[in-house]
């Protein structure tokens, strides 16, 4: 069996990870790489492989950095099947929709510009159609299911508890009677979040394919504090008729804000004031959330199945249309914008921010993992001038993170996980973590378990297993 890396290695999006054995190539996730123009460019349109060599795709979850470049594999031929839960194959569907929507969207806005100034356009990585092309090759499973992926492979998947549908995929190889078994993580979750089941134990496995996006830090888990922040950042809005922009993943942070924000209504810790989550996929993966109570952990879905819907509220809208939304851009505070994406890469926030940034009274706050090279990235290291769209533009807003609200595993979660497997993998491949915190957990599990071979692949890496 031979195991090798084409995206987040030493890095933390454009997770694509290839398993081959006699006769069969599968791909764990193919997802889209955010970052530099021109790197991004060059990721997402040579994937690192030859996409119709590929007999399946095995997709851990939703989120773009992990299934982003599914569709641009039906440009290159690739026609087997693409397994994932039943949960995520609903939520990926509208998830590389909307991309394609967006990057069209935001070609055209970038394109008009760089024609003034005589530069070459940018086109889309994929579009509708590629969507339509690949999703009709999705094949939907259940949680803990043995899935016969070719004669002598077989796959499951298990709880990650870290996105509405998201796993563990566990694959099992055998050959002239031996087993090797590979685990890939995916992303982790984290204990007693809301919304959903906690993470599942692992099962046993020979190889563990790792993430490690917080593998060198802790997250803040005073739940108190993290509400006493929340209340002055309202309070705040409300002094300064101020708005709070908050770039939100539209699956999964979004629906957790919301239930976040009820939560201190409830308890009358804050007043409510207009929330506005303005993101057409927010609003259909909410619809999605709905559908999958399987998914919930035993509060949510008490709150589902006898008191009603849990995302809704008389001061949350949903904003769909543009015009409704370029209407958020021109209205007066105090008032909270969710919008995606999350890492200020694209689609509606891009906007939001545009007309907020400049304003000092206006808040923007960031509640998840900003990649490197990210606009959220250049944001939470407090850069005084910032591109958005390509133009300088200044920042005196307030940038606030709130990292306790995180739905990663963190550095003590991930040496949890690795100490869970009975009996202990032979090898452990660490991957989605910049190089710092890839280099730090990988340390970390080796002093831990001396008798573990870690290795920190880099893109392209290959290892015979």
């Amino acid at each position: 069996m031979k195991l090798s890396f084409h995206g987040a290695a030493r890095s933390v999006t454009g997770s694509r990870h290839l398993i081959e054995t006699a006769g069969c190539r599968l791909l764990l996730d193919c997802g889209m790489f955010q970052g530099r123009r021109e790197e991004a460019e060059s990721q997402n349109r040579d994937l690192g492989f030859e996409p119709k060599s590929l007999s399946s795709v095995l997709l851990s979850h939703a989120h773009i950095d992990h299934s982003g470049a599914l569709p641009v594999l039906d440009k290159y031929r690739f026609s087997g099947k693409v397994y994932l839960t039943r949960a995520t194959a609903d939520l990926t569907e509208i998830m590389l929709q909307d991309a394609a929507r967006i990057q069209e969207s935001d070609c055209r806005y970038v394109n008009k510009k760089e024609r003034r100034r005589g530069k070459k356009c940018v086109a889309p990585f994929f579009d509708s159609d590629d969507v339509e092309a690949v999703t009709r090759r999705f094949v939907g499973v259940r949680y803990h299911d043995a899935v016969k992926i070719a004669p002598r492979v077989t796959a499951s998947f298990h709880d990650a508890g870290h996105i509405l549908g998201s796993a563990a995929v566990r694959v099992k190889y055998t050959a002239r009677g031996d087993t090797t078994t590979v685990l890939f993580s995916g992303d982790l979750g984290r204990s007693h979040m809301p919304i959903l089941r906690d993470p599942e134990p692992p099962p046993p496995c020979d190889v563990l394919i790792l993430e490690s996006t917080y593998g060198d830090r802790l997250h803040d888990h005073a739940a108190e504090e993290m509400k006493r922040k929340a209340q002055e950042l309202i309070a705040h809005a409300r002094v300064h008729k101020s708005k709070i922009i908050v770039p939100a993943f539209a699956v999964g942070r979004t629906q957790e804000l919301v239930m976040r924000i009820k939560e201190l209504v409830g308890e009358q810790r804050i007043d409510p004031l207009p929330i506005y989550i303005d993101s057409p996929l927010a609003s259909k993966a909410t619809e999605i959330f709905r559908r999958h109570p399987e998914c919930y952990d035993e509060e949510t879905y008490r709150t589902f199945t006898s008191e009603g819907d849990p995302f809704a509220s008389r001061y949350i809208h949903f904003i769909s249309s543009p015009e409704d939304s370029k209407r958020l851009n021109s209205m007066k505070g105090p008032c909270v914008i969710i919008s995606s994406s999350g890492m200020c890469e694209g689609g509606r926030v891009l906007h939001h921010l545009k007309h907020a940034i400049q304003d000092e009274a206006n808040v923007i706050v960031f509640v998840g993992f900003q990649a490197e090279h990210t606009l959220g990235r250049k944001l939470v290291e407090g850069w005084d001038v910032v591109p958005i769209f390509g133009v300088p533009t200044q920042r005196r807003a307030q940038v606030v993170k709130f990292n306790g609200l995180s739905a990663h595993a963190d550095r003590n979660d991930l040496l949890a996980y690795v100490r869970a497997i009975n009996p202990l993998p032979a090898q452990i491949f660490i991957v989605h973590g910049e190089e710092k915190q890839a280099l730090s957990l990988g340390s970390a599990i080796q002093a831990e378990h001396p008798g573990i071979e870690v290795q920190i692949p880099h893109r392209g890496s290959s290892y015979d297993i």
